[in-house]
């Protein structure tokens, strides 16, 4: 079986806008090439969601989420259409994201809403945990742990908790209803509110 690097698959990823799971497996199926394997993901659509990126989304839903009686979600979540609005498939995107804040409890949206401050504040923590290693190691250390960051609170690079195999986040999911649904769909703010709270944290917004 050909080796695919992770280089390769970020390439194929920032070429075509499609999931990283799903680049992985267009050049494994393509045994590398990568042009191959752009027609593959074509094939199956997924590749024209980088496209559809840039388009307004004024449409959509606000969905709320109950867990328990203890937890609650308000997110919204636009497309660029009330027909794709009222499909089960949009319907049933904003339900899972909805119920997955409520599990993953993120603190931002994307990583791009993370306040230089912390972004600060955390590196000087991981390069505190490695000190006395040479300087190439500490910045190699430093950004793994900066992106292990990222996935625990930013939503977008969350794994999704119903993953089976816990290998998609939620920004893949979101670009495959992208691809079926045909239309740019972006989450634009949520709010978590949980039982005892002094205070529900702020909506996130992107």
């Amino acid at each position: 079986m050909t080796e695919i690097s992770a280089s390769a698959v970020r390439d194929l990823r920032e070429k075509t806008g499609a999931g990283m799971m799903e680049c992985k497996k267009a050049l494994t199926d393509a045994g590398g090439d990568a042009e191959k394997a752009t027609d593959i993901l074509r094939q199956k659509g997924l590749a024209s969601a980088a496209k559809k990126s840039a388009r307004s989304a004024s449409q959509g839903l606000i969905g709320s989420y109950i867990h328990m009686d203890k937890i609650g979600v308000m997110i919204e979540i636009n497309c660029e259409t009330d027909f794709v609005a009222r499909t089960d498939d949009f319907q049933a995107l904003v339900k899972d994201v909805a119920m997955h804040i409520a599990a993953a409890n993120p603190t931002y949206l994307a990583r791009e809403d993370v306040p230089q401050d912390v972004i600060d504040r955390e590196k000087e923590i991981y390069k505190a945990q490695v000190a006395g290693k040479p300087a190439q190691v500490v910045d190699k250390i430093v950004e793994g742990k900066l992106e292990k960051f990222y996935a625990d609170t930013c939503l977008l690079d969350q794994i999704f908790v119903k993953d089976p195999d816990g290998k998609k986040k939620i920004k893949d999911i979101v670009t495959e209803k992208v691809a079926k649904l045909g239309e740019n769909i972006v989450i634009r703010r949520f709010a978590r509110f949980q039982l005892g709270e002094t205070q529900p944290s702020e909506p996130k917004s992107c």
